[in-house]
């Protein structure tokens, strides 16, 4: 099968974020064995999701890890113009959910197995594809406990996230928390009596979006769009009529911070003001208020260094040589990077095309990662060197 063809299949299975990937999977494994190739599962907690991990070619050297995340964003409430769960293919377009982010990337690694296994490679291919990174990297994160352990890890690593196959270097992390305001309720007539936790709230809220003025004037790197980290609430529920002081206030914020901006202490900032200065307000008047944090989900930032050994080759062996500019949106490249994988993101596709009704991969990004592939394999049996 060609990678169109391929794509047709991934796209076929319905793989939205927090739902079974598991008939993809089969999928997968059915096709690394009929080439002979051993694979590897770390499933969820749950056993309804996995990730599948393989390698081609001797197990004792470094070699080149090719990674995708199988799962894709929901389509409801979104106005297609065809099945999204059916590939629709045009002169110029590959249409379909996760054709872009990231099934086509998958495809076309999937279409390169004849060529890995024709001849014996000398230096290995891994392949390493994850479940739910759209909702906090947490198949990765599983992957990457069980890959810390390993005796040897891939060298580097190709994350096929959408770039148009410029080759990027940078991304920013991301962290998340749901905060929970307990204060005290009461008849509205008699608001002394009681602690508002929607007020309490909206004094930290405020505080977090003033953050993003300050940490412009701390750290800025012209490599990103946006090139700061940045602080958003994105959800707030609290109260229940308003004739009653709420007793309880709650919402979500995210930070997405460049990588070379350090987490911890920006959260000690937030965490000081909440507790330091808020909360100790509100327990004058009630001694049993509160202010939690609960983490929802998390994943770091990726620095790739330009001299590094993963751009070197990449390189080589991509038909499209273009340093892409650094991306907001994260990856799992982080992830891997910190257990010594040499990581860049590079894939088919663009990201203006991700998560959208009538999602699509054109077939020049397509062929143009096929050649990458090919060039990739052509290396692997060459030299078992990365240099």
């Amino acid at each position: 099968m060609n990678s169109e063809q391929i794509l047709a299949r991934l796209v076929a299975f319905d793989t939205t974020s927090r739902t079974s990937n598991l008939q993809l999977i089969d999928f997968v494994r059915n096709l690394l064995e009929d080439h002979a190739i051993d694979s590897q599962l770390v499933p969820s907690e749950d056993q309804g999701r996995a990730n599948l991990y393989a390698t081609i070619g001797p197990d004792d050297i470094g070699g080149v890890m090719l990674s995708g995340h199988t799962d894709v964003v929901p389509t409801t409430g979104q106005d297609w113009h065809s099945d999204p769960y059916q590939l629709k293919s045009g002169e110029k377009r590959l249409v379909g959910r996760g054709s872009c982010d990231m099934k086509g990337f998958i495809a076309c690694v999937l279409a390169g197995l004849p060529r890995m296994t024709a001849r014996q490679l000398k230096m290995p291919l891994h392949l390493a594809f994850s479940y739910d990174e759209e909702i906090g990297c947490l198949g990765a994160k599983k992957l990457v406990d069980t890959m810390a352990g390993f005796e040897v890890k891939p060298r580097v690593g190709l994350i096929g996230e959408p770039t148009d196959m410029s080759m990027v270097l940078g991304h920013k992390g991301k962290l998340s928390y749901r905060v929970t305001v307990i204060g005290l309720s009461c008849h509205s007539a008699y608001i002394s009596s009681g602690v508002n936790a929607v007020e309490y709230a909206a004094e930290l809220i405020a505080f977090i979006r003033n953050m993003n003025t300050r940490v412009q004037q701390q750290l800025t790197d012209d490599s990103y769009t946006v090139p700061h980290s940045t602080f958003h609430v994105g959800t707030i529920n609290g109260g229940t009529a308003l004739n009653i002081v709420p007793r309880q206030c709650e919402f979500e914020f995210e930070i997405r911070n460049l990588p070379q901006e350090n987490l911890d202490t920006l959260m000690h900032e937030i965490r000081h003001y909440a507790s330091d200065v808020l909360l100790t307000d509100m327990r004058t008047r009630y001694p049993d208020s509160d202010i939690r944090f609960d983490e929802t989900s998390s994943y770091p930032g990726l620095h790739t260094d330009p001299a590094s050994a993963v751009i070197a080759y990449t390189r080589v062996i991509n038909p499209i040589d273009n340093i892409g500019d650094n991306v907001s949106f994260g990856t799992e490249a982080g992830l891997f990077d910190g257990i010594g994988i040499n990581c860049l993101v590079c894939g088919p596709g663009s990201i203006d095309q991700a998560h959208k009704p009538d999602e699509f991969v054109s077939r020049e990004q397509l062929q143009y990662c096929d050649q990458m592939i090919e060039n990739l394999v052509h290396r692997c049996r060459e030299t078992p060197e990365l240099d």
